[in-house]
């Protein structure tokens, strides 16, 4: 009798695994609004999400675009803008920010060149309030680039600015400028994306299988 008893208490045990609970966004009738998912209290932050640094993750003072960088900008830093620049900005911009990227030649609507003087005169929180946000036909990158990234981005696009425009009085004395690509580099020609045909696009044909007698096929 004492074991069966024991068997029979042992099934009315009720562990947090076999708790009651609501599924998402089931009706409730324990509430007066009939919503099991209660709304989440005024001035809740999610976790890591605080971002009481504004300009950080705004680009802006006030309502003006900022021009300095919150952070400085090193060698690693120029390094990743430039990675993340080639994935997500080169396929509209291109790698040289003239706007004639791929996307663009295969006909979505071209964006405008980093280096007119409109851009170049823009401060830098511009451009990362134009990838926070989007602007235009560009859609906002907020999703997938953090703002970490967005801002070495920025660096890098104000470093392909002073690329495009930058004199000898630029370079440090005791430097000169290169004229060719050093050894071992080979710059190739620019891809046919036109489906023209040229010498650098159009394969070179086998060579022909010789025919019967040793002799090749005309």
């Amino acid at each position: 009798m004492l074991a069966s008893a024991l068997l029979l208490l042992s099934g009315c045990r009720e562990d947090m695994q076999n708790q009651p609970y609501y599924r998402p966004l089931r009706e409730s009738d324990f509430y007066a609004d009939k919503r099991s998912a209660r709304p989440i209290i005024a001035g809740t932050v999610a976790r890591g999400h605080l971002n009481a640094d504004t300009y950080f993750y705004t680009g802006k003072l006030g309502s003006n675009d900022g021009d300095y960088m919150p952070f400085p900008v090193t060698a690693e830093v120029m390094a990743r803008g430039q990675q993340r620049f080639n994935i997500y900005c080169a396929p509209c911009h291109s790698e040289l920010g003239d706007g004639n990227g791929m996307i663009v030649q295969r006909g979505y609507k071209r964006p405008p060149s980093y280096n007119t003087d409109r851009l170049r005169k823009a401060p830098i929180g511009y451009f990362f309030d134009v990838m926070t946000n989007g602007f235009g036909a560009m859609p906002d990158y907020a999703g997938q680039v953090p703002a970490q990234d967005r801002w070495a981005i920025a660096a890098y696009i104000r470093a392909l600015q002073l690329s495009q425009h930058a004199t000898e009085s630029d370079v440090p004395p005791g430097q000169q400028i290169a004229q060719q690509p050093p050894p071992g580099v080979v710059i190739m020609p620019p891809y046919d994306t036109q489906g023209a045909t040229t010498a650098t696009s159009t394969p070179p044909k086998p060579n022909a299988a010789p025919a019967k007698g040793g002799e090749a096929k005309p």
